[in-house]
């Protein structure tokens, strides 16, 4: 079946499988920086943008983003440039699977919550995981990237 969406700011029309999930779609027309983590909506690295609301795109259906915005951290070269010096100063930049996921989340995170403090990141970050560990740095390189924004 044929979907019209909107990519990272792009009209694009493709051909899916209904069952085919969003995350398959976009590595398939090679978006290749949402990442197959977990495949349960457990880690967050397959998180991207639709109409604006984080996603696990693992478990969202390609055909439901048919007529709707689809945004990846490519979709977001700046703010992903400016958390990318924040995890870098903050010594997260660890091996990177997770930080396109992260990058869309803490995004999404910025644009919803007004001045959220370390708890309510943490409990907004919840669903993005980090194979490395590095929580503690990742949480101080958020409030210096959220600080800086202001």
């Amino acid at each position: 079946m044929n979907i019209s969406l909107e990519l990272n700011g792009r009209s694009a029309t493709w051909d899916v499988e209904p069952g085919e999930a969003l995350l398959d779609a976009l590595r398939r027309h090679g978006v290749l920086s949402v990442k197959r983590g977990c495949d349960t909506a457990s880690c967050g690295t397959c998180t991207v943008l639709l109409d604006g609301v984080p996603v696990p795109s693992c478990a969202v259906p390609a055909p439901r983003a048919d007529g709707r915005a689809v945004t990846t951290v490519e979709g977001l070269p700046d703010e992903a440039a400016r958390l990318g010096a924040c995890l870098a100063a903050e010594g997260a930049d660890q091996c990177g699977f997770c930080a396109p996921g992260l990058v869309v989340a803490v995004v999404a995170m910025s644009r919803e919550l007004e001045d959220p403090d370390e708890a309510a990141i943490n409990h907004y970050l919840a669903g993005n995981l980090c194979r490395c560990g590095g929580y503690v740095s990742q949480t101080r390189a958020i409030r210096r990237y959220l600080q800086e924004a202001r």
